[in-house]
């Protein structure tokens, strides 16, 4: 499967929060939201087939999260169009790193391809980790 993104025209952008009223860290629960933007800068229609997420805790614990689409939907984007969605991630400790990738189709040439979702940070309030 190509993991040139149709010539890297296609950006993620993710802005995670913590969601400290959701949260309680006394019983080892730090929830965050994170949310994506995928930008589609290319002359060619997608769709988002998959997601795959590895989700490593500070306590060096990894989970690894994969299934169809995101938040139930496989959105189609189109050239110029971007696509945003927020979701949470729910860790036993204040910080830990989110990384992954989509399973995309460019709906032109019915090729597929990865979309690569660079590591982020998930930190609560007062961590410098």
């Amino acid at each position: 499967m190509a993991t040139d993104a149709l010539d890297n025209e296609i950006r993620v952008d993710v802005e995670p929060v913590f969601r400290k009223e959701e949260s309680s860290p006394d019983e080892g629960r730090y929830v965050f939201s994170y949310t994506v933007t995928v930008h589609n800068a290319s002359g060619h229609s997608m769709q988002l087939l998959a997601r795959h997420w590895k989700i490593t805790q500070g306590s060096g614990k990894v989970q690894e999260v994969r299934g169809k689409g995101v938040v139930g939907k496989q959105p189609m984007i189109g050239p110029g169009q971007t696509f945003r969605y927020t979701s949470r991630a729910i860790l036993d400790g204040p910080v830990g790193v989110m990384e992954g990738a989509y399973t995309c189709v460019d709906t032109t040439t019915q090729r597929p391809f990865e979309l690569p979702v660079a590591p982020f940070r998930l930190a609560g309030p007062n961590q410098v980790h």
